[in-house]
């Protein structure tokens, strides 16, 4: 029996099966995200990244630790105590959110796969905030679909030539943001459905298109592993933070840390293609793995700190949700004590 395939606008066609394996997903990250995080941002807020609004609210006795450039002055000299004006946030929220799906995001050695954990944190992102007339969006980035010259040989270019399919659709899509529950699961079935195809995606370009076209203020989410040279996207990431509040979720597997004493191990770059043969008994070979690893790590760190983003790492043997749960917890504790990171 001819087997049909399953697309959306702009998207790779998925087939039947890994439409039902996204829908059974989608369905089971529902429940468990309805279930840990439903109660955690209920009452006034301005999105995942909580902070004052711009519309006067109600006074309230000064608090230590509350800024002192909210001080009711009338209400204070009528009362001879300390009052704060409080500010009520906008009620319309916009998120975006930048969805990295590199080949280097299919890859995983735990419990999950990082693109699983992609889909994962988009899941949640939307719930949080996709509720009460607020509007989410995305752009999505993969690899360009065709492998670096000179790699004939290359197992992506084997891959590619065992999966049939039509031309492969472009490497950037936007998807525009609309308000309501279905419009957002339809979101996030068309970001699950969307094949990751050789090489890397412009991490840089993928978050311009978040500041393209200009927008009011609000939400900015970039997912990815951030693998890709910190210069290329560094920038783009500081100019978002100029206008929105900006979530960077980094995912991140342990064996892009350490490598396990397994001996000869034969390695594939997921986004060149390149095989690498590489000799894990090797102590000295392990060190100097981990050093440059975490190397690596610092400097995002560092990228991401100086763009003023806040910075959430899931990581591919861990649970998940429970660390989106403590950060969200831990922004909304710093909402309560004055402060916004």
């Amino acid at each position: 029996m001819a087997r049909t395939a399953v697309t959306s606008p702009g998207l790779s066609p998925v087939t039947p099966d890994e439409s039902a394996r996204a829908e059974a997903v989608l369905g089971r990250l529902q429940l468990l995200v309805t279930r840990k995080l439903d109660g955690l941002l209920q009452g006034d807020y301005v999105g995942l990244l909580p902070g004052p609004g711009t519309e006067a609210g109600e006074s309230r006795e000064y608090r230590p630790g509350d800024d002192v450039r909210r001080m009711d002055w009338p209400v204070t000299a009528r009362t001879t105590t300390p009052h704060v004006r409080r500010t009520v946030a906008d009620r319309e929220l916009e998120t975006w959110m930048a969805i990295d799906l590199s080949a280097s995001l299919d890859f995983g050695t735990a419990r999950w796969l990082k693109s699983d954990l992609v889909i994962a944190a988009a899941t949640a992102i939307t719930h949080l905030t996709a509720r009460g007339g607020n509007r989410i969006g995305a752009v999505v980035g993969t690899g360009p679909g065709v492998p670096e010259k000179g790699l004939s040989g290359s197992w992506w270019r084997r891959r590619a030539a065992a999966a049939p399919g039509p031309a492969p659709s472009p490497p950037m899509i936007r998807m525009p943001a609309r308000p309501g529950r279905k419009e957002a699961q339809g979101l996030l079935r068309a970001i699950a459905r969307t094949r990751i195809r050789p090489g890397r995606a412009d991490l840089g370009q993928l978050i311009d298109m978040l500041n393209r076209p200009p927008r009011r203020r609000g939400v900015a989410v970039v997912i990815s592993d951030f693998l890709a040279p910190v210069e290329g996207w560094a920038r783009s990431m500081r100019k978002l933070g100029v206008r929105h509040d900006v979530l960077a979720i980094e995912v991140v597997d342990p064996r892009e840390l350490e490598l396990p004493d397994v001996g000869v191990l034969t390695l594939a770059d997921p986004e060149t293609g390149e095989l690498h043969e590489v000799q894990t008994a090797d102590p000295r070979l392990r060190r100097r793995y981990a050093e440059a690893a975490s190397e690596q790590r610092a400097a995002i760190a560092r990228a991401l700190r100086a763009s003023g983003a806040a910075h959430l790492r899931l990581r591919t043997d861990t649970d998940w949700l429970l660390d989106m749960v403590r950060f969200v917890a831990a922004q909304r504790h710093a909402r309560t004590r004055g402060t916004t990171r």
